[in-house]
């Protein structure tokens, strides 16, 4: 599992990256082209971002007829979330909740 958090970590580190997921996230099944609209970027680059986002099975791909579609996975963003984010979330809402009571006492007093 180690080996692919890693994998995960290392693809959202790039902002290109990062950016290509956002696209998928708008509109989801996109095509190489599609993706490279807008983007400066070369199409080589956007492929080689591609393939490190395959790798750490953020993006699945599907063949239909002659284009190959590309589709946000978000399996592994949720996976990094439960195990590195939402165990750190639950103290520090616990607390602002806290907080919120008891300046609102205050204020009640």
């Amino acid at each position: 599992m180690k080996d692919v958090n890693d994998k995960v970590f290392r693809a959202l580190a790039d902002s290109s990256r990062r950016r290509l997921l956002d696209r998928l996230y708008a509109n989801n099944g996109q095509t190489l082209s599609q993706l490279c609209e807008d983007l400066d970027m070369t199409r080589q680059a956007v492929t080689q971002h591609l393939g490190v986002l395959e790798a750490a099975n953020l993006i699945a791909t599907q063949w239909r007829g002659r284009e190959k579609l590309h589709y946000l996975n978000p399996v592994p963003l949720q996976e990094i979330y439960e195990r590195w984010i939402r165990k750190f979330e639950r103290p520090q809402l616990s607390a602002l909740h806290k907080l919120k009571h008891r300046l609102e006492d205050d204020n009640d007093d």
